[in-house]
């Protein structure tokens, strides 16, 4: 049953499709890590079991009757807890909604569900996903499971422990300002970005500025391209578009991608950081390794300075403002929330307008010195993943919110210029003691998943990496 949670979803599909392995058995198996393994990491907020079984039986017989499809077909995937899936708690990481239940799948949910996936329940993530660590208020703080003392990141912290514990073979994630790339790097993960418009929000959600989009969560970057494939071009009517590639996302993750110009920025860009020396040493060993296959690499510029940054928070804090919750629950926000809410009902539409407008100009100029690069790697954070609270200042919101954009000095670029970017887990290092992944990140051209997928499998294949959780047990759990 355990080594059932070491299949990679190409894995799991194959197999189920062709009848070798039973979906109600991969469901069985990670259900059973789940009970053991949730209670320290705090990966799920709920845990759909009867429902997940039921899903997993009318796949069976599907498969019996022959008439199974879907390129994730058994696949366990949990869903966000900011995506609703009707009947299932719905409580956004937030007191303020505790004991709320949905009425409606969100799409993305039904997208997920068509390609043969099997919801096994509901991911944890901080309130209204606003922060980059995963510390819900009357639960746990959701934990990697490489040391169950240091945070998983966020705000899809619970899925990229889930994933990378082995009670979920990939999990629905969501990217606003890095919520995907930063969970990815601090569980050893595969987190990819796509570009603003390659998944759309569906009909339930507002696209607002653009910043985010949804996701996965994975081991392996093919895992990665399925999934792509499974939600990207769905939608109708969506603002932002951007063309499909001539070739699936899959095809990309099986091709050379041929000689590509890197460059390699590893100085901070939207805040003054302090940078880890083994977050450098990762960027340089990736620099190295990518000479050695061909590329060209070259340093590449910074392409703003952090005073240009700050119309990301002019947005974020009026995104925050805009959750429509009643007056009494105000009481019950963090105090993070609280105090983004209140910035972004101090911002006048001619403020707000003005960051719009000055993110537009920010696209073209990004794109004006980092679009003769195939790719620019950075580090995806400037620090390996923290201790649970090192971010977080309940007293200081001002300082958390600060906190956050120096550990994440990288990741909101591409959600301002709308490029795709992944995380790799190229890289590991021994910090205390503790033996810590760590991410690199490559930020390409708008529209150019495709290459950023190829690139990303030939450094699979050249470096490799571990998940050692997967079968054995994380840091700190002794089951």
């Amino acid at each position: 049953m355990t080594e059932l949670t070491a299949l990679s979803a190409v894995q799991v599909s194959t197999l189920v499709h062709c009848g070798d392995l039973r979906a109600t058995t991969v469901a069985a198996a990670h259900l059973d890590r789940t009970k053991r393994l949730n209670p320290t990491l705090a990966a799920f907020a709920t845990v759909s079991e009867t429902a997940a079984m039921a899903t997993a039986e009318r796949i069976d017989a599907e498969v019996a009757a022959g008439t199974a499809i879907g390129s994730l077909l058994g696949v366990p995937c949990p869903i966000k807890d900011l995506n609703p899936v009707a009947g299932v708690g719905f409580e956004a990481g937030s007191a303020a909604l505790a004991g709320n239940v949905a009425e409606v799948d969100d799409d993305i949910v039904g997208w997920l569900s068509e390609a043969g996936t099997i919801c096994t329940g509901k991911s944890a993530t901080p309130e209204f996903g606003l922060p980059c660590y995963t510390e819900v208020a009357g639960a746990p703080p959701t934990v990697t499971p490489w040391d169950v003392t240091r945070m998983a990141g966020g705000s899809s912290g619970g899925a990229a422990a889930a994933v990378a514990s082995g009670m979920a073979v990939i999990a629905h994630a969501s990217d606003g300002g890095g919520s995907i790339r930063i969970p990815a790097a601090c569980c050893g993960l595969v987190g990819l970005k796509a570009s603003r418009g390659r998944v759309t929000s569906g009909r339930l959600r507002q696209p607002g500025p653009g910043l985010s989009t949804d996701g996965v969560l994975t081991r392996t970057v093919a895992d990665t391209a399925i999934a792509l494939d499974v939600l990207a071009r769905r939608g109708v009517g969506q603002t932002y578009q951007v063309p499909g590639p001539p070739q699936s996302f899959e095809a990309a993750a099986t091709r050379e991608p041929g000689r590509c110009r890197i460059g390699v920025l590893a100085t901070p860009v939207i805040a003054d950081a302090e940078v880890h020396a083994s977050c450098l040493d990762a960027v340089r060993r990736t620099a190295e390794v990518l000479a050695g296959l061909g590329h060209e690499v070259v340093e590449a510029p910074v392409p703003f300075g952090p005073d240009r940054w700050q119309a990301f928070e002019s947005l974020w804090a009026v995104g925050a403002a805009l959750i429509p919750l009643p007056e009494p629950a105000e009481a019950m926000l963090r105090p993070l929330t609280g105090w983004l809410r209140e910035r972004g009902r101090t911002i006048s539409g001619t403020t707000y307008a003005e960051a719009l407008a000055a993110v537009q100009r920010l696209t073209v100029e990004v794109a004006m010195v980092w679009d003769g690069f195939d790719a620019v790697a950075t580090p995806t954070l400037a620090q390996p993943p923290l201790p649970v609270g090192a971010l977080r200042n309940d007293l200081d919101p001002a300082a958390d919110f600060a906190a956050q954009t120096r550990f994440t000095p990288w990741t909101s670029v591409a959600n301002l210029t709308g490029r795709p970017a992944i995380s790799l887990p190229l890289h590991t290092a021994v910090i205390d003691g503790v033996r810590l992944p760590i991410g690199v990140m490559f930020t390409g051209r708008f529209g150019e998943e495709a290459r950023l997928l190829s690139l990303a499998a030939q450094l699979e294949a050249a470096v490799g990496w571990q998940h050692p959780f997967v079968v054995a047990d994380p840091v700190g759990i002794h089951c």
